[in-house]
């Protein structure tokens, strides 16, 4: 009997663990678990800590605390989000009673978060499985696994969350399970409104009956959730739903155009008693008004609508991932967490090395624009001024290259014929 070399049994073994997604998931959500114990998020001389530093936790922690003074989200102040995130904040916050502060408020909703990071994990090998076979999902999955983004992000804010509901909803669709994915994206849009832009691929990739069922229980149950909120109090509920679209440009070429060279943030935690501070802006306003850009990406996207050829499944997530770019393009505002949302969209459309180079270039420009550069405006009060305008400059349009650039791959490959099953 011939020997084995001897590499052959190393290398055989190496595949296997490879292979194993259980063991993946384990490493995955493992690493995380040590991360928020090792690295514990904290607040000394109100500076955030851990973690959570240069992110968003610090301030939603603010808002929650609120509910202490018995002040409660859409009833006694107003937020910029739907209302999902801050149910939970304020569930969190309330449930760890006397022993709550803001370390002890941070791991639990780390916890949280992670459970849904690990979702995303799932759902990115389910939907890389059916699209291009066993090996390249668990491959993405890998990838999704050791990309630095997701896992930044996870401690930032709760994007983690939105892209969840996103996947699950367009998993669900792939499975032609089309209540259920309408449930899911209903609940992705009360939680942010990006989730909702399934909507197209469901008119174009599906039947008309089943599209307009699928977006009635979708905003049924918006409208439902909505309901109570308004009929408590309209005033401090209304904001959510018009607050991000009313604020000044802000990270973008629009913004570039109008003269802000700032961050998109709302104001301080007192200014959200005051429901009229939703819409004061803080910036120049817009050149380039809002009608316009929507007007323009409405246009182009139904040239894309009436130009897809490609109605297999992979012609599908091609579709939601060019419809979620084409949204982002648009917005007067770039928010460096949304890159989190693109990430799984584009391994699933795209699962090659270029594809891979276009991420790790697309996070690198996103790090470096912020926190690297916005960490270097204390002394402006957060505007990029002097020397620092320039480097803004240039990484904005070259994130917005890269956007563009994704776009166009994506177009193309909605012009492709699918590729027959062998």
């Amino acid at each position: 009997m011939a020997k084995r070399p001897a590499g052959e049994s190393g290398d055989l073994k190496l595949t296997a663990l490879l292979a194993d997604f259980r063991l993946l998931l384990i490493l995955f959500v493992m690493l995380r678990v040590m991360m928020l114990l090792a690295y514990e998020p904290y607040i000394i001389n109100d500076v955030e800590r851990g973690v959570g530093a240069q992110g968003d936790r610090a301030y939603h922690y603010a808002l929650s605390a609120l509910t202490a003074e018995g002040d409660w989200p859409f009833q006694d102040w107003w937020s910029e989000f739907p209302p999902v995130w801050y149910f939970v904040t304020t569930a969190f916050y309330t449930l760890l009673g006397e022993n709550v502060n803001y370390s002890s408020w941070s791991l639990l909703l780390g916890f949280f978060m992670i459970a849904f990071d690990a979702g995303n994990l799932i759902l990115i090998r389910k939907i890389g499985t059916r699209l291009h076979g066993a090996g390249t999902g668990m491959s993405l999955a890998w990838i999704y696994a050791v990309l630095f983004a997701p896992l930044a992000f996870l401690w930032w804010n709760f994007e983690t969350l939105v892209t969840f509901w996103l996947l699950l909803g367009l998993w669900w669709l792939l499975q032609q399970h089309h209540t259920r994915s309408a449930v899911a994206v209903a609940v992705g849009a009360l939680t942010k409104f990006t989730p909702a832009l399934l909507f197209g691929a469901v008119f174009r990739f599906r039947d008309r009956p089943v599209a307009v069922r699928y977006v009635t229980i979708a905003m049924a149950i918006f409208v439902l959730a909505y309901v109570p909120l308004l009929a408590q109090n309209a005033e401090m509920t209304l904001p959510s739903l018009t607050a991000q679209f009313g604020k000044s440009s802000y990270q973008t070429v629009w913004a570039l155009l109008d003269g802000n060279y700032r961050t998109g943030n709302f104001g301080d935690v007192a200014s959200h008693y005051d429901p009229a501070q939703a819409s004061v802006l803080t910036g120049n306003p817009a050149v380039i008004p809002g009608v316009v850009r929507l007007a323009l990406a409405a246009a182009i996207g139904l040239f894309v609508y009436a130009r897809t050829r490609r109605f297999d499944d992979r012609g599908l997530v091609a579709f939601v991932g060019i419809t979620l770019l084409i949204f982002f393009l648009q917005a007067q505002g770039w928010s460096s967490q949304w890159i989190v949302q693109i990430i799984p969209l584009v391994l699933l459309a795209f699962p090659t090395r270029n594809g891979v180079f276009a991420l790790v270039l697309l996070s690198l420009v996103t790090f470096a624009e912020y926190p690297f550069l916005f960490i270097r405006t204390g002394e402006t009060a957060g505007d990029i001024a002097g020397a620092l305008v320039t480097p803004f400059v240039v990484l904005v349009l070259a994130r917005t290259a890269i956007l563009l650039g994704l776009c166009v791959a994506l177009y193309q490959r909605l012009r492709q014929e699918p590729i027959p099953a062998s």
